[in-house]
């Protein structure tokens, strides 16, 4: 059975139903059972934990605090850009607070959140390892340093460009 899950994916039971079995549906391989439906559509949609509820016999509350505890899951699909602010001691004194509003205010979503539009999810992170480019994010695996409120609506502008040259079939 194929199920919709959102607007941009489809769910199919066959698959999360193979992945439980996969793992025996024994207790201790319900993270690995987890870590492979997220692997497999992106994030662990909500239907896929009832479903596994119904393979293992684990109650979906318990699945639920499983995913919800551990920072590995996620609840909802990323957007199409990820975006990673450092808040590590760094910068935070060099202004990571004010580069994590500003994100917010030009892509439309906090950390931990996804934009509307899917193209951006924004998360918090402890250190990104470049302490001397702080405050500093990264877009997509690339860092970006020394930034300034000025310099986060431009990048996030570059990112929407190249969004449009992918959509509109261009090479650039």
């Amino acid at each position: 059975m194929v199920i919709e899950a959102g607007a941009r994916e489809k769910l199919s039971f066959a698959v999360i139903d193979a992945i439980a079995h996969k793992h025996n549906v024994e207790l201790g391989a319900i993270i690995p059972v987890l870590q492979e439906i997220q692997e497999a559509y992106g994030y662990v949609p909500p239907v896929a934990i009832q479903r596994v509820a119904e393979n293992t016999g684990v109650p979906a509350s318990e699945l639920f605090g499983i995913v919800t505890f551990y920072a590995q899951f996620r609840l909802q699909p990323l957007g199409k850009n990820l975006i990673k602010v450092c808040h590590g001691t760094a910068c935070h004194l060099s202004g990571a607070e004010r580069i994590s509003q500003t994100i917010e205010q030009v892509v439309g979503a906090k950390e931990g959140e996804t934009s509307q539009d899917g193209l951006f999810t924004v998360e918090r992170v402890a250190c990104l390892g470049c302490c001397s480019l702080a405050p500093c994010i990264m877009v997509n695996g690339k860092v970006h340093g020394r930034l300034t409120p000025e310099a986060i609506g431009k990048l996030v502008s570059q990112v929407k460009e190249k969004e449009k040259v992918v959509l509109s079939g261009e090479v650039g």
